[in-house]
């Protein structure tokens, strides 16, 4: 049991369950504080700093990309298809079937739950869980790369349907072109100077993921401190909040119940079932913060619309964990 728990802790450790968790709480807390301070204006205000930070955090992700990384994971086809799939179009139509129960067309707690299921997965934990399985790793790679660089399109697709039925207008166009440039233009360049600053990225990978995580702990801030000062939460009980909370958990297992059926279903190998599962039930709160900026611009409710991506990160960390090490625990003995 205590070893069990020793590499439970390791995992956690690795995923940033930990201190990471604890700063965003942190975050939010001064955000409740001083909620003036993440809405105050000017030409170095907290809103455009993070605007920077995010290009330069897809930058340095670039950087870490090698084509030979990307190569090496694309021999079973079927895999990609259901991780890409899982990750677009299952997680989406998920809750779009359970759109009726709550009620209006426009509610907000429905759109920030889709918003979670339009988002890509995410890239380093995806791949630390699989390593923990002892899964496929480069092809986990592969799978939660491309699936960041699809849901630059994808997301704002499938949020444009129900944004535009909201609140009246939703510039596609506009908005894919921001991401692009935001997003997908740093990535570009960080994979084309992978061969000359690759191993500068690699040898501070510790140090980027620092910079990474203090970039999503400033737009968390700044959201939140939007969300307080806007008085946007003042009718989410904390019962609401347990539900949610519960509501995260059900999905997260739905669906890695659904990608176990359909691996065995095709017959995946193990190593690649492995794959399916921890790659096709996460979500990225990387792409999901920077995505906010972008979609959500200007809007006093983006605090409201991470309340369950953040809540699904943490959760999706703690239960992977756990399945990751019963795998590899099954698998020595």
């Amino acid at each position: 049991m205590s070893s069990f728990s020793e590499r439970l802790k390791g995992t956690f450790k690795k995923s940033g369950v930990g201190g990471f968790l604890m700063a965003i709480m942190a975050a939010i807390l001064l955000a409740w504080i001083k909620p003036s301070w993440g809405v105050s204006e000017s030409d170095l205000s907290l809103e455009k700093l993070t605007g920077y930070g995010v290009s330069v955090i897809f930058f340095f992700y670039g950087l870490t990309l090698s084509f030979q990384k990307l190569k090496a994971g694309l021999a079973d086809w079927r895999m990609h298809i259901i991780v890409q799939l899982s990750t677009f179009v299952l997680f989406p139509l998920l809750l779009i079937a359970i759109k009726p129960f709550f009620g209006d067309e426009a509610n907000l707690l429905w759109i920030s739950i889709f918003y979670l299921a339009s988002l890509p997965s995410t890239v380093s934990s995806s791949v630390v869980m699989v390593s923990v399985a002892e899964g496929n790793v480069p092809a986990a790679i592969f799978n939660a790369s491309i699936s960041s660089l699809l849901g630059i399109f994808i997301t704002p697709l499938w949020m444009g349907l129900f944004l535009e039925s909201a609140h009246g207008e939703f510039d596609l166009s506009g908005i894919i072109l921001k991401l692009v440039v935001q997003v997908l233009l740093p990535v570009v360049v960080g994979i084309l100077l992978h061969s000359r600053l690759g191993a500068f990225a690699e040898k501070n990978r510790s140090r980027l993921k620092f910079f990474d995580q203090s970039v999503i702990l400033l737009i968390i801030y700044v959201s939140f401190c939007q969300s307080f000062y806007h008085h946007v939460f003042d009718d989410v009980s904390i019962t609401e909040l347990l539900l949610l909370g519960a509501g995260m958990i059900a999905l997260f297992l739905s669906v890695i119940g659904l990608m176990n059926m359909i691996s065995k279903w095709f017959n995946l190998k193990r190593e690649n079932r492995i794959t399916v599962l921890f790659c096709g039930s996460k979500k990225s709160l990387v792409h999901g913060t920077v995505m906010s900026k972008v979609l959500f611009a200007q809007s006093a409710s983006t605090g409201m619309i991470l309340l369950p991506l953040m809540l699904y990160h943490a959760l999706q960390l703690i239960l992977a964990s756990i399945i990751a090490q019963r795998m590899a625990s099954r698998l020595q003995k």
